[in-house]
């Protein structure tokens, strides 16, 4: 059990039988009356957001979220292989599991699975990863100016918004959490 004034973004906690990850949280100590902690949760098995009120100090059961290295193969009709680096298991997860990752995955990739009560909620990437790009505009000499970009397709097939100055065949650091491009690599 932890207190909700200890909460903080990307904590699970269990509530209502199932497992919710924080996505926002506010302590608010109004002039009259007493302090609360307005939160915002995802439900991590149904994707679905809501937004809850807890008392100051009140406590909720903090989920037990395992999470365990595997190693990305490949994918298969829709399916993605995943295999375990300490016991050679193989598991196949859908798409609706592995959510946005696919954009940033490439074969022999290491990620966590994170799993709740044996069941897989989610695949966890490295913050960043580094990526090729295979198709964009050429750039020009002297489009350097600053705040404006161009699409740049990368070998996974996903298109981010890249500064005019990149070219086919740069490899660029790319922020898996917001799908951002960062700087060259």
């Amino acid at each position: 059990m932890i207190s909700v004034n200890d909460l903080r973004n990307g904590m699970t906690i269990e509530m209502d039988g199932t497992v919710y990850q924080v996505i926002e949280f506010l302590h608010v100590k109004p002039g009259k009356g007493a302090a609360f902690v307005r939160t915002k949760l995802k439900n991590v098995l149904t994707g679905g957001v809501i937004e809850t009120t807890f008392r100051a100090g009140e406590k909720v059961p903090q989920a037990n979220v395992e999470r365990r290295e595997y190693q990305y193969l490949y994918e298969n009709q829709g399916n993605y292989v995943f295999m375990n680096t300490e016991t050679y298991e193989q598991v196949e997860l859908t798409r609706d599991q592995v959510g946005n990752a696919p954009n940033f995955l490439l074969e022999n990739m290491m990620v966590q699975i994170a799993t709740w009560n044996g069941r897989i909620i989610g695949v966890d990437l490295p913050n960043t990863v580094e990526l090729r790009v295979v198709e964009t505009e050429p750039g020009f000499k002297g489009d350097t100016a600053t705040g404006t970009y161009k699409p740049a397709k990368l070998e996974t097939g996903y298109v981010v918004q890249v500064p005019l100055f990149i070219n086919v065949g740069d490899v660029l650091k790319i922020d898996t959490r917001t799908g951002e491009y960062l700087q060259r690599a």
